[in-house]
């Protein structure tokens, strides 16, 4: 159904490849989901099967036809068969349910007894049966992507493309939006789904190709999110150190210069002199070097005022 032999895809204007040398094949019938972070390369897959993109390298080929060899005035014949639905739903504002969903098969040249019957059976089946004439402003978020659905699978494609259609529910409402997916697809549809949402996924267990900076890392079937680079995991910061603020002790009289350590905790204290001559010279290097002077040292530097900044 779906082929893709090393195919890269670069964009005009970007350092690396959208998809970087990427290989899969996806058989009938099949559900197969997309999944990575946002611009892993899942949205350009998808073009690229919908012929929206040629790949930069590569070969892709989908119901039997080599998407490099179809002209531009074949591509609308060959989107007959493939069924899209987005993540905003992109319906006709002012045009009903039942008119949006026909609007499709008018498109085609469809004839009215065939969308007088299609289209009423298509809303059974996505769960809007007796909502024809709504507009779409009176249905909630989940209808609208029924009715988006619909349209997408009125036409009968033998493929259906999701791209992130549960991105704008809530998860109860992406549950209904799932149940109805399945049901195409159990009616024979292969659907090939592009998401980041874990807790679908991991709940239907189907076919998961997982992309990562364009390239496909992993390839499993009946798989779920699992522990995917694609999430980053937060580990919680160690707990700093309590601080331990510098104690400098000082013979009594000595005043600490501005320019003291941040932090630091000048401690005064008195020094048992005994004899009448200056303090050891090692006592005086570790002064100067935490750029400590006693009070009235000669040779102070230039400028310098008691008890103010060296």
């Amino acid at each position: 159904m779906i082929k893709f032999e090393h195919v890269s895809k670069q964009y005009r204007g970007t350092p690396k490849p959208a998809l970087d040398d990427v290989s899969f094949e996806v058989q009938r019938g099949e559900f197969v989901f997309l999944i990575g972070s946002s611009g892993s390369g899942k949205t350009s897959c998808l073009r690229l099967i919908l012929k929206e993109d040629r790949p930069s390298r590569g070969a892709i080929h989908v119901l039997g036809q080599d998407l490099g060899t179809i002209s531009t005035r074949k591509v609308p014949f060959f989107r007959r068969n493939l069924g899209v639905v987005f993540q905003d739903f992109r319906l006709l504002p002012n045009k009903t349910v039942y008119q949006n969903v026909a609007f499709t098969l008018q498109v085609i040249g469809q004839s009215r007894g065939f969308i007088q019957e299609a289209v009423p059976d298509v809303l059974e089946t996505v769960g809007l049966g007796g909502k024809g004439d709504r507009m779409p402003h009176e249905l909630s978020g989940g209808e609208q992507q029924r009715v988006a659905i619909a349209r997408a699978v009125v036409n009968k494609p033998q493929i259906l493309l999701a791209d992130e259609p549960t991105g704008n529910l809530d998860p109860a409402t992406s549950a209904g939006i799932m149940a109805v997916l399945q049901r195409i697809n159990a009616a024979g549809t292969t659907v090939v789904m592009a998401t980041h949402e874990a807790g679908l996924v991991d709940q239907m267990q189907k076919r998961v190709i997982e992309l990562v900076g364009g390239r496909i890392i992993r390839d499993e079937r009946e798989a779920g999110y699992g522990d995917t680079v694609a999430i980053p995991v937060l580990k919680p910061a160690p707990a700093p150190a309590p601080e331990q603020p510098v104690v400098v002790q000082l013979p009594t009289g000595v005043v600490a210069p501005v320019a003291a350590p941040a932090g630091a905790r000048i401690v005064t204290a008195p020094v048992t002199v005994v004899a009448p001559e200056v303090a050891p010279p090692l006592e005086l290097g570790i002064a100067e070097r935490l750029g400590l002077r006693p009070t009235g040292t000669e040779g102070a530097p230039d400028g310098a005022d008691q008890g103010g900044e060296a």
